[in-house]
């Protein structure tokens, strides 16, 4: 998990984004500023264009991020910033989104207020059948697998 700032790093310069973000609590204290990254763990605004943070799990199957909501993990941060950035690890990956249930029923006990299945950016075709990334959420979906 220490190159994970590494990543987002070449990840930002690599697409032509900004170097500011905003991330889950359980990152706060990666180094940041050795990737010259000005993270901020706060509560996420509209200004906010680019989000980190962790997983719940995902799905193999589907490609599917599960994004299970709680006090440390805002849903906010992966809906509502451009760049959604998922540091996911890899001994959370199942193979189905059955498993994935079955994990969630297993470590989360009462449920999460919102359980978020995320499989790419948002997009829309509503408007004259014209496909629209963006429209209900990131632009961008970037996922860093560790170990």
């Amino acid at each position: 998990i220490e190159t994970v700032p590494l990543e987002i790093e070449r990840y930002l310069d690599e697409c032509g984004l900004t170097k500011r973000v905003v991330c889950w609590p359980e990152l706060r204290d990666l180094d940041w500023a050795g990737a010259a990254i000005a993270a901020e763990c706060r509560k996420v605004t509209p200004n906010d264009l680019v989000g980190v943070t962790g997983a719940f799990a995902a799905i193999a199957e589907t490609g599917t991020l599960v994004m299970a909501s709680g006090e440390a993990t805002p849903p906010a941060m992966s809906l509502l910033p451009e760049t959604h950035i998922a540091v996911l690890r890899a001994d959370r990956i199942v193979a189905t989104m059955e498993d994935a249930f079955a994990l969630l029923r297993a470590e989360r006990a009462p449920w999460p207020r919102a359980v978020n299945l995320v499989s790419g950016p948002s997009r829309t075709a509503d408007i004259e059948q014209t496909v629209t990334l963006g429209a209900h959420g990131p632009y961008r979906v970037h996922i860093i697998v560790v170990g």
